[in-house]
């Protein structure tokens, strides 16, 4: 299979026709072999429009949704980014020109991705996912979907910051982009409809009534 000609194409035909017209992040997809970050057994079907699985029930989100999320937090060089669970999209940050942090919950899905990240310049960490590496963060992404965003992500952003996931408690999410405006506060707007697979342990809480 040649993955160069697939990679032009899911740019091509998935990217560019999702109005994604950042020219940065199209030369990051044709530089970065997607392949790397799926199960080995599933690397015929990196380039397909559709999640790829990677491990324990974790996939790669769909390449036009990864694009339409970075170029809705117009990522610029220098900024430090924090990807969690989100891999594909660290190493498109950091040939970007990004300080990147990969942060996986899962030691599975690490394993996979781990040697990709390495090659692309980007550092890993593997712990629970409730609670950012770090903080301060100009950009925070995540490839898979949540009910609500988590209270502690929007509170790791630095003044400024910003961060795109897909908000999910049904069939069909909602990706959205929350920014941090100089006094603290947080505002949010909603980009486009998606349904990546939920992130496991983010799901929305079951309610009971008497």
């Amino acid at each position: 299979m040649d993955l160069v000609s697939a990679r032009k194409a899911m740019v091509d035909s998935q990217v560019r026709t999702s109005d994604v017209t950042d020219a940065a992040i199209h030369k990051a997809m044709l530089r970065t072999p997607r392949e790397d970050f799926c199960s080995p057994d599933r690397a015929f079907s990196a380039y397909a429009d559709a999640t790829v699985p990677i491990a324990a029930g974790r996939s790669l989100m769909q390449a036009r949704e990864v694009a339409k999320l970075l170029q809705a937090l117009h990522p610029k060089a220098g900024e430090r980014a924090l990807a969690i669970a989100a891999p594909y999209a660290a190493a498109l940050l950091a040939d970007m020109g990004l300080e990147v942090e990969a942060q996986e919950g899962d030691p599975a899905v690490g394993a996979v991705v781990k040697t990709a990240l390495e090659a692309a310049g980007v550092a890993t960490t593997v712990q629970g996912l409730a609670e950012p590496a770090q903080s301060d963060w100009d950009l925070i992404v995540s490839e898979a979907a949540v009910a609500a965003v988590p209270s502690a992500w929007l509170a790791a952003l630095k003044l400024g910051g910003r961060l795109a996931v897909v908000e999910r408690d049904g069939p069909v999410g909602h990706a959205r982009l929350f920014v941090k405006a100089a006094s603290g506060a947080i505002s949010s707007r909603d980009l486009f409809d998606a349904t990546p697979p939920m992130l496991a342990g983010f799901e929305k809480r079951p309610t009971f009534a008497l």
